[in-house]
């Protein structure tokens, strides 16, 4: 990075930037943004195996505990686990937030994650597996050039809620992946009409 902010004369704009605008603990404007997402972008990695994983919610499912303290429920996915499993070998990750409405800024985050399966942690976020815990290091608003303008028209009915049930996603009602659904996904499979005669133990 250095070697390139020289080389284009930008090392005094990012000095600024890396002392004026990042941060530690969260302004005003970062949690009225971080509470009413609607989904945000993980980066974890372990070893030379970078991952990105889109995390999305009703909008206040993203929690701010502390200063520089955020946390998210883990929902029902496809169980490959690619997230929390490096955060179990890696805790440090990064996070982006962005409105596509053209005019909101973008917030970084750069921290440490940490996995909770406690009964309180659980609590504090309906229809969770899992709540990841994130103590941030450094905060940082971001421009918002080049962010499209769109239009977000409906929620996932996909999220879970209390007094509702989600329904059964589409990719698990394919015939060559019915067989290798946990017995419990089979079993909600039954329960909402799919046909799961392809698996033995259905």
């Amino acid at each position: 990075m250095l070697a390139l902010q020289e080389n284009a004369d930008g090392r005094r704009l990012a000095e600024y930037l890396a002392t004026r605008a990042r941060h530690s603990e969260f302004s005003e404007r970062d949690m009225a943004q971080i509470t009413t997402a609607s989904f945000f972008f993980i980066a974890s990695s372990h070893g030379d195996h970078p991952d990105c994983s889109f995390k999305g919610g009703d909008p206040g499912f993203v929690k701010i505990i502390g200063p520089s303290t955020l946390e998210f429920p883990d929902y029902d996915g496809n169980l490959m686990y690619r997230t929390l499993g490096n955060i179990t070998m890696n805790p440090r990750v990064g996070l982006l937030f962005m409105s596509f409405d053209g005019r909101s800024y973008r917030i970084r985050i750069n921290g440490d994650a940490s996995i909770h399966c406690d009964a309180e942690s659980l609590a504090r976020h309906h229809g969770a597996r899992a709540v990841i815990r994130v103590e941030c290091r450094d905060i940082y608003p971001n421009c918002p050039r080049y962010v499209p303008d769109l239009v977000t028209v409906a929620r996932s009915a996909y999220v879970p809620r209390p007094g509702e049930t989600p329904p059964t996603p589409e990719w698990k009602r394919l015939p060559e992946v019915v067989p290798h659904l946990p017995l419990s996904d089979a079993r909600d499979a039954m329960a909402s009409g799919m046909d799961t005669t392809e698996r033995d133990d259905a």
